[in-house]
């Protein structure tokens, strides 16, 4: 079996999280909205992982929104508070997610939108200043990452936040990385909303929650039933609901020895890698980052054949964000901090979960300089071909 290394991409279900899972795809099957003995116990289940979510966050439990993910908790924040305010301005980052990227995009395109993209530093951290004077009259929304799924990088979300509330400007942050990593405490945060997804904190894929801070104004994007207090209809994913709810019991309870775990199997991963003389290039931040997540750059390796030859060697690693693995561009996080495009075509990212240990480390940087060397190969070979 590989040995996976890609844990910003998914993580495994844990045990207990498929526990609590099970009864809802069988014996308590029914739907959440009906009155029969059935259906209440699965409202039961939904509000109970409603309330597991809040603690994990500080927040209220009706300022939880289940969602389909952290896409769609994105959409529905960004989209939801710009419709609703009747301004047109927008501020986020150049290293956002997809997620948030494209949903500015289409309020540019579709609702007549402005948006300004806030530069970041060579460790991938947005000056509060910049946001300062970015904020206008009109601008609805400022939506800033917590942390970024590629360099692991940690965003000052408090300062930025405050700087919000003291213009009276809402802030949303996609915490989809942070949340079950890092503590995430929407009430020390004071941010007013904030999107997560279940599949990266040991939980099932296709469901994510979206915190909304109780008197923010938020249009729908999905209607029809009036579900989850008619922010966003349709049936509800009970068992992943659950699962989701589990995830993030257990992400409360883990969460300071998962840190310590992830931390210390990556900075030996960096010690060891740093003996290989490969000349790598580090682009996650030394402080302020993930505890689990380091992505470097191998200087004229093709990140995408390297990945290929430890997929091989039994590794699994990703060349970036896992959203983006089908595109041959440069990574624009790897290039917003001032790396190249070589820089950002040559970048791998590694990022460690609570099942990898010391011996997986050490294996991975006996197989490195050989992977590297094959995938060097093949890296010249195409070229040769290609100036013919």
């Amino acid at each position: 079996m590989a040995v996976y290394f890609d844990h910003n991409a998914t993580t495994p279900v844990h045990p207990r999280v498929r526990e609590a899972m099970e009864p809802y795809f069988h014996e308590e099957f029914g739907n959440a909205s009906c009155l029969y003995r059935l259906g209440i116990n699965a409202s039961y289940a939904v509000e109970k992982a409603r309330l597991q979510t809040a603690r994990l966050l500080n927040a209220r439990e009706e300022e939880i929104i289940f969602t389909s993910g952290g896409t769609e908790a994105d959409n529905l924040a960004i989209k939801g508070v710009v419709m609703a305010s009747g301004k047109r301005h927008i501020v986020t980052s150049v290293i956002e997610h997809p997620a948030v990227l494209q949903t500015c995009a289409f309020l540019e395109h579709y609702w007549d939108c402005r948006v300004t993209y806030l530069p970041v530093d060579a460790y991938g951290r947005v000056d509060p200043a910049d946001l300062e004077k970015a904020i206008t009259s009109e601008t609805a929304l400022v939506t800033i990452m917590a942390a970024n799924n590629e360099t692991g990088s940690i965003q000052p979300v408090r300062e930025l936040a405050d700087i919000c509330r003291q213009r009276g400007i809402l802030f949303h942050t996609d915490a989809v990385q942070a949340v079950g990593k890092i503590p995430v405490d929407v009430q020390g945060l004071r941010v007013d909303l904030l999107s997560l997804s279940g599949h990266k904190m040991y939980g099932p894929k296709g469901v994510g929650a979206l915190y909304v801070r109780k008197g923010v104004e938020l249009v729908p994007q999905a209607h029809g039933g009036g579900h989850e207090g008619g922010r966003r209809s349709g049936t509800e994913n009970v068992p992943g609901i659950a699962g989701l709810g589990m995830a993030a019991e257990l992400s409360r309870n883990e969460l300071n020895s998962r840190i310590r775990h992830a931390a210390a199997l990556r900075d030996g991963l960096w010690e060891r890698l740093q003996r290989l003389n490969l000349n790598l290039v580090r682009n996650s931040p030394d402080g302020n980052c993930l505890p689990g997540t380091l992505n470097f750059s191998l200087p004229g390796i093709n990140s995408r054949e390297l990945v290929r030859q430890l997929d091989e060697a039994g590794f699994c690693v990703a060349t970036g964000s896992a959203c983006s693995t089908g595109k041959t561009t440069p990574s624009h996080v790897i290039k917003a901090i001032g790396r190249s495009d070589a820089a950002a075509a040559s970048s791998i990212r590694i990022s460690l979960g609570e099942g990898n240990t010391e011996a997986e480390i050490a294996a991975f940087v006996e197989v490195l300089p050989r992977a590297v060397e094959q995938a060097w190969a093949v890296s010249r070979a195409s070229s040769g071909r290609e100036g013919r």
